[in-house]
C-alpha cells in the first residue's frame, strides 16, 4: 500500500503543530524552512519511487526494521528533527499519511510567514500578464502574499475555479450553467419564463 495523498485532517493537524512548534523553538523560520523542505523532498521522492512509497506505508515491515532504515537512509541526509520525527511516525503506525501531515505543517508555515497557497484551475494555460493579475487581485481580497499554483483542466469550458486549503471556489462556466439550470428547473421557473415572454413579447 503506498503513501495516502489525503487531505488534512485533525489528527494531522495535531502531529504537524507539534513538530511546528518543536522547529519552530529550534531555529525559527529558517528552520520551519530547511525542515519544509526536506519533508517535501521526502514526499517527492516517494512519488517518485514506488518502492520507497511502499516501504514507508507498508503494514508488512516490522515497525523496528524500517525504523533502522530510516535512520540509515536520513541520518546525514535530513536535519536530525526530521529523522526523529518520521521515526515516531513510525512507531505510531502513521506514516502512510505523511502527505496530509506535511500539507498541515506547509499551511502553518504559510501563514506564520503571511502567504497563502492558492491552486488555480483554468480551461487553457494563463499568460504570466493574466496569472499576475489573478495574483494581484486575491492578494487585495485575501490580505496575504498569494502563491499561485496554476493548472489546466480540460474538463472545463472556462471561468475560474480556486482551491485554497481545503476550499473549492468555483466560478467556472460549467458551474454558473449548472445554477441557471437549477434555478430554471426550481420554483422560480415559471417567474422567470413568465418575464422571458414579457421581454420576447409572447
Amino acid at each position: 500500500m503506498p503513501l495516502i495523498e489525503s487531505q488534512p485532517d485533525a489528527l494531522a493537524r495535531t502531529y504537524a503543530r507539534s513538530l511546528f512548534e518543536l522547529v519552530n523553538a529550534s531555529g525559527g523560520r529558517g528552520a520551519i524552512e530547511t525542515v519544509l523542505g526536506q519533508l517535501e523532498d521526502i514526499l517527492e521522492l516517494a512519488r517518485q519511487n514506488a518502492h520507497f512509497s511502499e516501504f514507508l506505508a507498508s503494514r508488512v515491515v516490522p515497525a523496528a526494521q524500517r525504523s533502522e532504515s530510516l535512520q540509515r537512509i536520513f541520518s546525514n541526509r535530513a536535519d536530525p528533527l526530521v529523522v526523529n520525527f518520521l521515526r515516531v511516525l513510525n512507531d505510531k503506525g502513521r506514516l502512510s499519511h505523511l502527505h496530509a501531515i506535511v500539507a498541515s505543517f506547509d499551511a502553518l508555515a504559510q501563514e506564520m510567514f503571511g502567504r497563502i497557497e492558492v491552486d488555480v484551475f483554468t480551461a487553457e494555460p494563463l499568460t504570466s500578464e493574466g496569472l499576475s493579475a489573478i495574483k494581484n487581485k486575491l492578494a487585495a481580497c485575501l490580505g496575504k502574499d498569494i502563491v499561485l499554483h496554476p493548472y489546466t483542466d480540460g474538463s472545463m469550458i472556462g471561468g475560474v475555479k480556486f482551491r485554497i486549503g481545503d476550499q473549492l471556489v468555483d466560478a467556472s462556466i460549467a458551474t454558473q450553467l449548472r445554477h441557471m439550470r437549477d434555478t430554471l428547473d426550481g420554483p422560480g421557473a415559471s417567474r422567470l419564463r413568465a418575464r422571458a415572454k414579457d421581454v420576447l413579447g409572447g
